[in-house]
């Protein structure tokens, strides 16, 4: 397969990127009209992939993406999917936890995602990058030549590195690991993380996670017509839905029941694809403080 790159030219006013729907709707739902009132058009949303997953509705969400006509990175699930491949393609370890339990979603999707819907999926883009204030960001699900390596924040910096080398880009933002974060690689590189909002951070809270990019609250008019001097603000943000009805939807579909837990109590049913350094975090409640872009400190 072609792994294709859309270049989205430079964009002006607030950026919301988001990560993971996961076939819940009623969160996708949540981050739509959150989006209506911070009044961010479509051209200026990005999700980092796997719009489809552990939840019950994977067609209803794939419905309302397109229909909100916002870009989307093409990750594993929709590559799998897409392809009606025999597994999510999620890079778990075989017969792990995470293994077997994406068996059960994953043959449930595949069975109700439609045949045009699969097609999309096919046609979307391994990357997406944009200008933001005088910065480039580029926008992937996993790894930069790999689809579904998990990278956290706490992976090493000399594998980050290789993807700086690799693109031309000063911000990286990845999906796929589930977790919101912000790592510095160099002076002036950093990767981020906007995080999922189909299920919790693994912090103890039902809550999700999305991230805004707008232009430094810091910069005063003169500094803001200045190309040289342009900053952004990167920030994230708690999503609220209601999940008791994601869970009701899911019992009804017989799905997973350690994922329904998770969404009520914030915790991942397990741990298998967390570095130590992520382990030592489980339950403790994410502080993420903004984080400028640009010249101004």
């Amino acid at each position: 397969m072609k792994q294709t790159h859309t270049s989205l030219g430079k964009l002006e006013g607030p950026v919301l990127v988001f990560g993971g729907p996961y076939s819940n709707f009623q969160a996708l739902k949540a981050l739509y009209a959150r989006a209506h009132v911070l009044k961010i058009p479509p051209r200026n949303i990005i999700c980092t992939g796997d719009i489809v997953a552990y939840c019950a509705q994977p067609q209803e969400c794939i419905d309302l993406i397109r229909d909100w006509g916002i870009h989307v990175v093409q990750g594993n699930c929709e590559t799998s999917i897409g392809y009606d491949e025999d597994d999510c393609g999620c890079g778990f370890e075989e017969n792990s936890a995470c293994d077997l339990a994406s068996r059960e979603w994953f043959s449930f999707s595949r069975q109700r995602v439609t045949s045009d819907a699969k097609a999309w999926m096919r046609e979307l883009p391994f990357s997406i990058s944009f200008e933001f204030q005088n910065k480039i960001y580029h926008c992937i699900h996993g790894a930069h030549d790999v689809q579904n390596t998990f990278v956290f924040a706490s992976t090493g910096q000399a594998e980050k590195q290789r993807a700086f080398d690799a693109v031309t880009a000063d911000v990286i933002i990845g999906g796929h690991c589930g977790l919101p974060f912000t790592s510095e690689v160099s002076q002036d590189k950093r990767w981020l993380n906007a995080g999922v909002i189909g299920m919790p951070a693994n912090d103890g809270s039902p809550q999700t996670w999305y991230m805004l990019i707008s232009p430094s609250s810091g910069a005063d008019e003169e500094q803001e017509k200045d190309e040289q001097n342009k900053s952004a603000e990167v920030s994230w943000h708690r999503l609220e839905y209601d999940y008791a009805k994601t869970i009701e939807i899911m019992q009804n579909e017989r799905l997973a029941k350690g994922y329904q837990e998770s969404l009520k109590t914030g915790l991942w049913p397990n741990m298998d694809i967390l570095p130590q350094a992520e382990r030592l975090l489980v339950g403790s409640p994410l502080q993420l403080p903004n984080l400028n872009i640009g010249p101004i400190t």
